[in-house]
């Protein structure tokens, strides 16, 4: 009985560590995307030339 528990545990963790993956590559390509997006739009500064993309 205790092998067959830890195999589904074992199951369980896989499948929502797999999950978890997923959900991340989706939300560093939507981040990816919108910094893209933020960088080619980027707009001039007040003496004519282009600004910093980043903000720190």
């Amino acid at each position: 009985m205790v092998p067959l528990l830890l195999v589904l545990l074992l199951a369980l963790v896989l499948f929502g560590a797999g999950f978890a993956v997923k959900v991340l590559w989706w939300v560093a390509i939507v981040v990816f995307v919108l910094w893209l997006v933020g960088f080619i739009v980027r707009g001039a500064n007040s003496t004519g030339g282009r600004g910093r993309w980043y903000r720190w």
